[in-house]
């Protein structure tokens, strides 16, 4: 039998293959989520670029480079600005349902810390694969564990004293969410205690007069 174009009809039933998930790891979530954030004007922040050390360069054609590699980062993954405050987190994942304190360098620690104490937001995102669940664990509480001096953090202490991130379409990590609720908490309770001061030095003034 003579078919058009002189090929066979292929009858075969395509496979349908979702694409949708493949690729996606930890970073390339929340560099997402960030775009997402900056395309809202909600917030800026950024994925900080890893240095790279030179080695060989061709001058002959136009100076191109032949040989790098990437040198450790200096500080954390990612940076940036949120409401007039300064954020900066590292971001980390683990395949068991512990996450190993060696993951993270000691030198990174001691930045998330040093940025807390400067008034800044500091913290840890954490990507348990096994559970798919990611979380959010304050510097304070990262500190803690430090000073316990245990090596392995268990998912238990994650769901205890961290906060499960919800995953969501336009921001498939939308951490941003938990910083709104831990210092929203945190702000009202000093805006409460700063009129509960005013409405006192009030009524002593009325007293006086």
């Amino acid at each position: 039998m003579k078919y058009p174009l002189g090929k066979k009809p292929n009858n075969k039933k395509e496979k349908i293959v979702n694409y949708s998930n493949r690729g996606m790891d930890l970073e390339s979530d929340i560099n997402i989520t960030n775009e997402y954030y900056r395309s809202i004007e909600k917030a800026f922040i950024y994925k900080k670029p890893t240095p790279i050390q030179v080695v060989k360069v061709d001058y002959s054609k136009s100076k191109k480079i032949t040989e790098a590699y990437f040198k450790e980062s200096s500080t954390t993954d990612y940076n940036g600005i949120y409401k007039g405050k300064y954020i900066d987190f590292e971001a980390k994942v683990t395949n068991t349902l512990s996450f190993p304190l060696k993951n993270i360098k000691n030198h990174q620690i001691t930045h998330l810390i040093k940025i807390k104490e400067n008034g800044g937001i500091s913290f840890i995102i954490v990507r348990f694969e096994k559970k798919q669940e990611n979380y959010l664990l304050e510097t304070e509480k990262l500190e803690q564990i430090l000073n316990d001096d245990i090596k392995t953090i268990k998912l238990d202490f994650f769901k205890d004293n961290g906060y499960l991130i919800p995953i969501k379409y336009k921001e498939r990590i939308d951490y941003l969410e938990i910083i709104d609720k831990l210092y929203g908490d945190i702000l009202w309770k000093i805006l409460k205690e700063v009129l509960e001061e005013m409405k006192a030095i009030l009524e002593l003034v009325i007293k006086i007069k």
